[in-house]
């Protein structure tokens, strides 16, 4: 069963362009999480990309930091219907993590500490899309938010953007991730309400 902190409820926005459908604007940023909230030293911290060939390129937390970082103003949009409006992350486009990793899959899965996983097209990752983030609003990544540093794919639902992640395999064919095995879309669109595997 997953953990749910206060922030699920607000006013509903049905008039502004900026909310998907059957979402609501929140202020507050909840929390929902597959389990419990690991405590995870930078130290302790790095990030592997491993091909579908188990070819691995990795970085500990001290060469991340060294790698270019981005600011990225976004919007986000939970599954369990809040949006959260003009959020600021930095982080590390995954353009950039993937300059030198040789690849001809069309798929991926993220993985985090504490075992959960999500699956996300490489197509989503590239291009602008997605991010490996350590800071929310100008302040290091809370714990509960996924810190040392979180998958950020803001055009997905945010059960996509993996927190506490520390890597992501290629693969040739889709697998199903935590959610996706529980009956969550394959793919989460927020555009198109993927909630649920029966969502088209």
């Amino acid at each position: 069963m997953g953990i749910i902190t206060p922030g699920f409820f607000g006013k509903k926005r049905e008039e502004d362009p900026k909310l998907p459908p059957g979402q609501y604007e929140t202020k507050d940023f909840p929390v929902l999480s597959a389990g419990p909230t690991p405590n995870i030293h930078q130290g302790e911290w790095s990030f592997t990309i491993t091909n579908e060939s188990g070819e691995k390129t990795s970085w500990t937390w001290d060469e991340f930091m060294k790698l270019p970082i981005e600011t990225v103003d976004t919007d986000i949009h939970c599954v369990t219907r809040w949006s959260k409006f003009d959020t600021t992350w930095r982080g590390v486009s995954l353009d950039t993590l993937f300059e030198n990793v040789e690849t001809s899959a069309g798929y991926t899965m993220a993985h985090s500490f504490g075992g959960y996983t999500t699956n996300v097209p490489l197509e989503d990752l590239l291009g602008g899309k997605a991010w490996v983030a350590f800071e929310f609003g100008g302040e290091p990544l809370d714990p509960e938010h996924g810190g040392p540093a979180r998958l950020l794919v803001p055009h997905l639902y945010f059960w996509k953007s993996a927190k506490w992640v520390n890597g992501i395999t290629l693969h040739d064919t889709e697998e199903l991730g935590f959610w996706e095995v529980n009956g969550y879309h394959a793919y989460g669109d927020p555009w198109k309400e993927e909630r649920y595997y029966y969502d088209s």
